[in-house]
């Protein structure tokens, strides 16, 4: 946060502040030139705080030795790539060749990051030095490790795409997932050992809030396999840079490629999927391409209209025996018709759906519709599930569906937005785990307008449709009503609306009548 006193967030100081380049950068390239400058900054804030640790153990002797710092993840920056030293060379015409040569240098001297970072990127810009120099000094004022449970690189990425959604990213599902989203769906399917995969990885952010779920109870995040995809280039970099700044080792495959047309991981078998895909993504596959792809094994060729259900069935086929998927999607997946009735009816039949749970609207920046979190899992029979605290004992979930809905749920964030509080999390997730396990009787109820557990013959008699509201039950609030005071309230709001409307009007002739001009 910068430390002139204000009341924005660091998101939105950091657009006032990029939004002074504007003329020699396009605001779509905001987030570029700012996720750099922040990585800098990251590294640089890291790469100090280890030196001290060094110091503070008297070895004083291997400061600038690379292994005391990569040993703790941490990348060892040498003296013209630090951001101590871009700071003090700040005001100097040749800033951007030294941005661009710090970034080189870190990436040379790195291997984790080779292909990552941008490539002479700044001084190819033609910025002007004065605001560069002022955003600088912004970058400069916040402090990259004072909660690092956030992920920076990704809310500064979703606020950015989010101000600019017009010329990219609303049409085609760029979202960065909340925080509070990732949270949930970590403690619902608990990954603490194997492969984690996401197939539209994004910038990173679920696998870096993933693992901090891991820490938070007690694991260890080397029990766990990163693999991923991201199909836009830039954001593929950007994904690198997150997760290896963090220490983070991961496989993004090769490149940057699309997921259905060049899968980068055809024989992938993941223990756990975490994703958020772009939602309702059109013109994702021509009419006869890929419908004979393996991953569409067993079901229907998923509809060319959207890709909704193409990525269930990717996700699908990426499970393991006993693997378990959380992912989101628009609500418009839980019931359509034709083949998307097909394949949902398919995937009903074959036992796959543990869990339906509605989300509430505003929890994105770029987005304000309601989505469905859906949890799949390959083994709902009884089996222990090894976990940091000892076993749980899960029963037979065969043909039963939870689901839930949680729009009565969250608090209010940043003025506009809704996210999960920590005890909105452990509501939700006892009651999912309460259901999943032996003695579930005793601890699980439904309760009318948050929780039902469905049998699939009830599915079926629905028409295996999976909204939420067609099993759960909801409250008629409409018979205990006082009409009357309801109608005097809006009788009142309505007198105001309209006394406001009027002293507006004789304002806006008033300013008129003074010009000469009569209304």
């Amino acid at each position: 946060m910068a430390k002139a006193s204000s009341s924005k967030s660091t998101e939105e100081i950091l657009w006032d502040s990029a939004n002074k380049l504007r003329g020699s950068v396009e605001p779509s390239e905001y987030k570029h030139v700012v996720l750099s400058l922040i990585f800098l900054k990251f590294a640089n804030d890291k790469f100090w705080r280890r030196r001290q640790e060094l110091i503070n153990e008297h070895k004083q002797d291997f400061l600038e030795i690379p292994e005391f710092y990569q040993a703790e993840n941490v990348f060892y920056l040498p003296e013209e790539s630090r951001w101590t030293f871009i700071i003090e060379n700040a005001k100097q015409e040749d800033i951007t060749l030294k941005v661009d040569s710090a970034l080189k240098t870190i990436e040379r001297t790195n291997k984790s990051l080779e292909g990552a970072l941008p490539d002479n990127y700044f001084s190819r810009l033609g910025l002007d030095q004065s605001k560069f120099s002022a955003l600088l000094d912004t970058v400069n004022n916040i402090d990259t490790l004072k909660d690092e449970s956030q992920d920076i690189v990704g809310r500064v990425y979703e606020y950015f795409l989010s101000k600019f959604a017009i010329a990219e990213g609303k049409g085609k599902g760029e979202f960065y997932t909340p925080k509070s989203i990732v949270n949930l769906i970590a403690e619902m399917i608990e990954p603490f050992k194997g492969k984690i995969y996401d197939p539209s990885c994004g910038s990173g952010g679920m696998f870096v809030q993933s693992l901090k779920f891991i820490e938070n109870h007690k694991g260890n995040k080397k029990d766990i396999s990163i693999y991923g995809q991201e199909l836009t280039n830039t954001t593929f970099k950007l994904a690198k840079m997150n997760l290896a700044i963090r220490g983070i080792s991961s496989n993004l495959g090769l490149k940057a490629a699309d997921t259905f047309g060049d899968d980068q991981h055809k024989d992938l078998k993941a223990d756990y999927i975490m994703a958020n895909p772009p939602f309702n993504l059109k013109d994702w596959r021509a009419e006869n391409e890929l419908t004979d792809d393996p991953r569409w094994a067993g079901y229907k060729v998923p509809p060319k209209s959207n890709a909704n259900y193409a990525w269930i069935l990717n996700m699908i086929s990426k499970l393991s025996q006993n693997g378990v998927a959380g992912f989101i999607l628009a609500n418009g997946a839980l019931s359509g018709s034709g083949d998307e009735y097909e394949i949902r009816k398919q995937i009903l039949e074959n036992d796959l759906v543990e869990a339906i749970v509605i989300l509430p609207r505003a929890m994105f920046y770029s987005t304000d519709i309601s989505v469905t979190l859906w949890i799949l899992n390959r083994n709902k029979k009884a089996h222990n599930v090894q976990v940091i605290d000892g076993e749980k004992h899960y029963r037979d979930r065969q043909h039963e569906v939870l689901f839930m809905d949680l729009r009565q749920k969250g608090e209010p964030f940043e003025k506009k937005y809704i996210q999960f509080s920590k005890e909105d999390i452990q509501t939700i997730t006892t009651t999912y785990h309460n259901w999943q396990q032996e003695a579930w009787k005793e601890n699980y109820e439904n309760i009318p307008e948050f929780c039902y557990s469905a049998s699939l013959e009830e599915i079926r008699k629905k028409d295996y449709s999976l909204v939420p509201s067609k099993y759960i039950e909801f409250v008629n609030r409409d018979e205990s009503l006082d009409y009357n005071n309801q109608m005097q309230a809006l009788q009142t709001d309505l007198q105001s609306l309209f006394e406001q409307e009027a002293e507006l009007k004789q304002q806006v002739q008033n300013v008129f009548k003074e010009l000469g001009y009569e209304l």
